[in-house]
């Protein structure tokens, strides 16, 4: 094996090290540490959760994410109770259609 090629293999394994090395204990107590995309569907899927994604003007988002701040909850469990609340007011009146 050429030298060159026993470089290239060793900065690959450099590299591979460095990809699995955990940076999360840098930055404090692993306890914010997310979850992979598998494990917070799975964690959703037993809460009942299921994705749904709607286009919305980028204010009312924005107005959404202060109000969410302000309340002290996440953007989900907002969006959440306003359409409880709006679908709970619509099924009161009639709905023109």
């Amino acid at each position: 094996m050429k030298r060159t090629d026993l470089e290239k293999l060793r900065g690959l394994k450099i590299n591979n090290t460095l990809k699995q090395g955990l940076t999360a204990g840098r930055f404090g107590a692993e306890a914010g540490q997310p979850l992979d995309r598998r494990a917070q569907r799975k964690l959703d899927q037993e809460k009942g959760l299921v994705p749904f994604a709607v286009k919305i003007p980028a204010d009312l988002a924005t107005r959404l994410r202060d109000r969410a701040e302000a309340g002290g909850l996440d953007l989900n469990t907002l969006v959440g109770e306003l359409l409880e609340k709006g679908l709970a007011a619509a099924s009161t009146r009639a709905i023109p259609e």
